[in-house]
């Protein structure tokens, strides 16, 4: 299954950016989905959750900054990350939110400066 991240970049500290993730070939509405990040030479962590239903679940590093959502019809994950912070860089992936994954995409990076 195609996951395609994208929406990182450059930000300073306090500001905002949206990632959008489009997943293609396959019903969107069946899955529970998540992003994702990874720093260099640490495990990917689950940053959020957004189950079938609409329910969400958030990391709490990232709790009250970061909103899921995603556009069944649209095929997309979207992450709203606002009052970012140097310690949110990492890569972000967009998966399943499940013990079975899709097979990762490239990921999108975002750069956090202080």
């Amino acid at each position: 299954v195609p996951l395609q991240a994208c929406g990182g970049g450059l930000v300073q500290a306090g500001g905002s950016l949206r990632l959008s993730c489009v997943v293609s070939g396959i019903r969107l509405s069946n899955y529970d989905m998540g992003w994702y990040r990874q720093v260099p030479g640490k495990q990917r962590e689950l940053v959020a959750g957004i189950s079938r239903d609409g329910s969400t679940s958030y990391a709490d590093s990232v709790k009250g900054r970061f909103t899921i959502s995603r556009d069944n019809a649209k095929k997309t994950v979207n992450l709203q990350m606002n009052n970012l912070k140097p310690e949110d860089t990492a890569v972000y992936y967009c998966n399943r939110w499940s013990a079975v994954k899709f097979i990762w995409g490239q990921g999108t990076l975002v750069t956090v400066s202080s």
